[in-house]
């Protein structure tokens, strides 16, 4: 199915939730994978997601909520695969600038790692006291990778040298990528499975006003196998939750992209999951919750 103006979130087909003057998040889709090193086909994440999206229940038992009643405007396709990489964090750079003039809470699909880069340079231009919470299995701190600066495997480079980077998930990375650690800001996963107190200490780690940047791959594979750099070891679904249920109530995030989705045509749970993350991160930012 073709992303266009006509499509929208989930399906919904009431016009008062769906457009732009009426709705408070911007989804923007960016099916573009030029720079993935190992499995290709994350450029198809976003189509896998909207799909997936149209199954999904839009009642929130969590939270009591219908979320898309506060407006979800799906932007048409901002890229194509053809282009190349520096064009392509151009056209997400200045789409992410565009919709966050209008006041509204930017959202993003992917893609590989890459389209971060444009939308998190937006980001920092708007507001002041950012930081950025990365949820990945890879630290993506290489400067270079492959001949370009643009690469996934560099895609938090760049925010990491302009803001407070609190990696989180971390269990994969190169032995370059060690000297642009932020010193305390990293939560390895062999780490958190024996800090009890680990989310507080992220937490405190974040400055006022937050973006995430989410890889699907940041959870173990045996929950969302279908990714890019699979790595074992991973979050769970409820810790996950538990987590961003904090970092919303504590936090003003100011918005998220998920990325590295790969769908695989014999297993769509991967593809569902990141719906309902998508799903839940609104119904956390637009909800008063209690946190247990």
């Amino acid at each position: 199915m073709k992303l266009n103006q006509k499509k929208t979130f989930a399906g919904i087909s009431d016009k008062k939730y769906t457009t732009l003057d009426k709705s408070k998040t911007v989804l923007i889709p960016v099916p573009y994978d030029y720079t993935q090193t190992w499995k290709r086909g994350s450029k198809k994440g976003p189509k896998a997601f909207l799909s997936a999206a149209e199954h999904m229940e839009l009642y929130d038992i969590e939270t009591n909520s219908e979320v898309y009643k506060k407006g979800i405007f799906l932007v048409p396709s901002v890229v194509n695969s053809s282009i190349s990489l520096k064009k392509m964090i151009e056209k997400v750079y200045n789409t992410t600038k565009k919709y966050l003039s209008k006041e509204k809470f930017i959202t993003l699909i992917g893609g590989d790692h890459s389209i971060s880069i444009g939308s998190i340079r937006a980001f920092g231009e708007k507001y002041t006291n950012l930081s950025i919470l990365h949820m990945d299995a890879h630290t993506d701190l290489r400067p270079i990778y492959k001949g370009s600066p643009y690469n996934h495997a560099c895609s938090m480079y760049e925010a990491s040298q302009k803001h407070p980077l609190i990696q989180i998930g971390i269990r994969s990375m190169d032995i370059v990528e060690k000297k642009y650690l932020q010193k305390g800001n990293v939560f390895y996963m062999h780490e958190i499975y024996k800090n009890d107190l680990w989310m507080q200490n992220a937490i405190h780690k974040l400055s006022k006003n937050v973006f995430i940047s989410i890889d699907i791959d940041v959870f173990d594979p045996s929950i969302a196998p279908s990714t890019g750099t699979p790595e074992p070891g991973g979050l769970s679904w409820y810790t996950t939750l538990k987590f961003f249920k904090q970092v919303f109530k504590n936090k003003n995030v100011i918005g998220f992209d998920i990325v590295e989705l790969l769908p695989n045509q014999k297993e769509s749970s991967t593809d569902f999951l990141a719906v309902k993350l998508y799903y839940k991160l609104l119904s956390y930012k637009y909800t008063e919750m209690s946190i247990p």
